[in-house]
């Protein structure tokens, strides 16, 4: 088996698998598959208030009902925390981020006072020390923000941050592709609750797992920005990227989500339909 291509299905466990998450995960396992290289699932279950056991064991059992195999063991990101703490403190030691005391309703304020409903990019920087330290004995909640402004000073510019998108973009975006980290804005790299948020996690696991080639939906091609940047920082390799095309959903038009409800694949499942004509459905020969 080659070890030259190594993709990944990272789904988090807050509801059961849709049609768009199985032509998700068949996408990266034909890939693979074609390729002769490995396939990996990757249980993104940081986010403690809705994850949930069951709804792991549930999409486990319908990867399988598919008929994709993948490498074990399978890497759950609860179980490697240590791993982004070391990535936070290198930014931190570097001076690339800083406590965030804004609430999620002081953002949604802002935002809703912005000029013609515009949301900008939030950038905000390190308050003064006194009144960070007298927070910080009050107990106020705080996120790990990465400074824009910080990260663009260390690498003396973004103009040299580029990846490389195999698939497509929402816009059609193919090839060689300027990152623009700096649309983002200062993200949240971690919460004070949660010691580490996507972003960061991503770029980490990606890393240590030796993926070669991120196959996911176009809707994720965005965060390729940021977490290229991530990447830069914290000298880490970039995969190949390979977005695709979206799954609507039939009656609406719009794009599967699990909070929605809908359609699920236990539902498919439990109407008598096969792995195999599900795959059939979604285009897929084998």
């Amino acid at each position: 088996m080659s070890t030259s291509f190594v993709t990944r299905f990272a789904p988090s466990p807050t509801g059961r698998l849709h049609r768009g998450h199985a032509y998700s995960a068949i996408k990266g396992f034909a890939a693979a598959r074609k390729q002769g290289g490995r396939f990996l699932v990757r249980i993104e279950d940081i986010d403690t208030t809705r994850c949930r056991p069951e709804h792991e064991a549930a999409i486990l059992d319908d990867l399988a009902w598919l008929g994709l195999s993948w490498e074990q063991p399978v890497r759950r990101q609860s179980e490697h925390l240590a791993d982004y703490d070391q990535a936070l403190e290198r930014l931190r030691a570097q001076g690339l981020v800083y406590r965030c005391f804004k609430t999620r309703k002081d953002l949604a304020e802002a935002a809703l006072s912005a000029p013609h409903g515009e949301v900008e990019a939030f950038r905000g920087g390190p308050i003064h020390p006194n009144e960070e330290d007298r927070w910080l004995d009050e107990g106020k909640p705080f996120a790990w923000r990465l400074s824009i402004d910080a990260a663009h000073e260390a690498l003396r510019g973004f103009h040299k941050l580029r990846f490389d998108e195999k698939g497509e973009g929402p816009g059609g975006e193919h090839g060689r592709i300027q990152a623009r980290p700096e649309l983002a804005g200062d993200v949240v790299l971690a919460r004070k609750d949660v010691g580490v948020a996507y972003h960061l996690a991503c770029v980490v696991d990606d890393a240590l797992q030796g993926v070669t080639d991120v196959v996911r939906g176009s809707d994720l091609f965005e965060a390729c920005h940021i977490q290229r940047l991530l990447q830069a920082l914290l000298e880490l390799p970039t995969p190949v990227y390979r977005h695709h095309r979206l799954i609507l959903d039939k009656t609406t038009g719009e794009r599967m989500a699990k909070r929605k409800g809908g359609e699920t694949l236990g539902t498919l499942r439990d109407a008598g339909m096969t792995g195999a004509e599900l795959r059939a459905q979604l285009g897929f020969d084998w």
